[in-house]
């Protein structure tokens, strides 16, 4: 593998820790609930739920891109080893 490919692949790792990064203090915890539920509470728990949804598919995504690029890189380190 070239050394372009290489750089190329470390630069995907990179992005994919800024996207996380990102993710997460765009989405911090939600404040612990209340005792007794209020329909505004309701609501911001299903804004809460809609928001963890979204978390969990990014980080699939996120986690496949990075299974990828490790493919990749053990690839590069196979090659250079031989």
């Amino acid at each position: 593998m070239s050394e372009a490919r290489i750089d190329e692949a470390i630069g995907r790792i990179e992005n994919a820790l800024r996207r996380m990064d990102a993710a997460r203090t765009a989405n911090p915890p939600a404040p612990a609930p209340d005792d007794t539920p209020s329909e505004a509470a309701a609501a911001d728990e299903a804004a809460n739920s809609a928001r963890v949804m979204t978390l969990v598919n990014n980080h699939e995504k996120l986690r496949e891109e990075v299974a990828d690029t490790l493919r990749e890189l053990d690839g590069v380190i196979a090659e250079l080893e031989e």
